[in-house]
C-alpha cells in the first residue's frame, strides 16, 4: 500500500506543480492528465484512475511538496467538478472527528451472530451493524429504512459520486427525508468533501425530501460515532454527535438507564 500511495502521490505532485502558481487556490485538471503525469515520469498507472484521486481525499496525505505551499489554517483538497474533471482547492481546515468527552450509549447488540462473527473493521462492517441496530432510527428519531447501497451516480457540476449507503424516512408529522450515510472504518478519515457532494446529491435527485446527512465511524470495533452535518456558509457543520456501544443486553445496568433518563429529557 504505501509504494502505491507513492506512486499516487507523485501523480498528484506532478499535476500540481506543473499547474501551481503562488496566487492561485484553484488548481483545475482533468483524469486524462494522470494518463500525461504517468507517461512523463514512467509510472506505471493503476487500471482504476478513480483510485488515484479517492486514495489522496480519504487515505494518505498530499505530496510534501504540496502541504508546504498551504498557509496556515487552509489546506489543499480535491473535489469533483464535471465528468472526469477535478480541482485541487485550497480551503480552510475542516476536519470531522469523533469528541473523545461524550458519552457512551449503551444499545443492546441486535447484530445477527453470524454476521458478528465474519465481518471486518471496514466500513461493509460498520453499514451491516448500524443497519442492524436501527441507529439511524434512533439517532434521528425517525422510521427510516435502507434504500440502496453504494449510490453510483452523476451530480451537475460535480460529475460521478458514490454514497456508502443512502435511506428514507418519515417522521410523526409525515414528511419525508432522504438520508446519505457515509461511513469509515479503518484508518479512513470522515470527508468534508463527501458529505457535501451526498448533500447535493440528494437535493437534486429528491428535491421534495428533506436531507439530513450522516457519517459514523468506527472508534473501536463495537463504539460507533454517529455525526449529523450540514452545510452552512460552504463549510461543512455539526448539527449533532452521539457515540454508541454495542452490547449484550445483560450489560445495561439500572444506574446506565438512570442517567439516559436525564440526557433524553436535555433533547427533547
Amino acid at each position: 500500500m504505501a509504494k502505491q500511495n507513492n506512486r499516487y502521490q507523485l501523480l498528484i505532485e506532478k499535476i500540481f506543480l506543473d499547474k501551481f502558481k503562488s496566487v492561485s487556490d484553484e488548481i483545475f485538471f482533468e483524469r486524462e492528465d494522470l494518463e500525461h503525469a504517468a507517461k512523463a515520469m514512467q509510472i506505471k498507472l493503476p487500471k482504476n484512475l478513480g483510485d488515484v484521486i479517492y486514495a489522496i481525499r480519504y487515505r494518505t496525505a498530499m505530496p510534501d511538496s504540496v502541504l508546504v505551499t498551504q498557509p496556515e489554517g487552509k489546506e489543499w483538497i480535491i473535489e469533483g467538478v464535471g465528468r472526469a474533471k477535478y480541482v485541487i482547492k485550497l480551503v480552510k481546515i475542516n476536519r470531522i472527528l469523533p469528541n473523545p468527552e461524550l458519552i457512551t450509549i449503551k444499545i443492546p447488540d441486535a447484530t445477527p451472530e453470524i454476521v458478528s462473527e465474519y465481518s471486518l473493521s471496514d466500513e461493509q462492517a460498520l453499514l451491516a451493524k448500524v443497519r442492524y441496530n436501527r441507529l439511524i432510527d434512533i439517532f434521528l428519531g425517525l422510521t427510516t429504512y435502507s434504500l440502496q447501497n453504494h449510490l453510483r451516480t452523476t451530480v451537475k457540476g460535480v460529475g460521478q459520486i458514490e454514497i456508502d449507503e443512502i435511506y428514507v424516512g418519515v417522521n410523526q408529522g409525515g414528511c419525508h427525508f432522504v438520508i446519505p450515510v457515509q461511513a469509515k472504518g479503518g484508518n479512513d478519515q470522515l470527508s468534508v468533501v463527501q458529505t457535501k457532494q451526498d448533500i447535493q446529491c440528494c437535493s437534486e435527485k429528491y428535491p421534495n425530501l428533506i436531507t439530513r446527512a450522516i457519517s459514523t465511524q468506527f472508534m473501536e470495533n463495537d463504539l460507533i460515532a454517529l455525526f449529523e452535518l450540514a452545510v452552512q456558509d460552504d463549510q461543512v457543520k455539526l448539527v449533532q454527535e452521539r457515540h454508541y456501544r454495542l452490547v449484550p443486553g445483560h450489560e445495561i445496568s439500572a444506574k446506565d438507564l438512570n442517567s439516559y433518563k436525564s440526557l433524553s429529557s436535555r433533547s427533547i
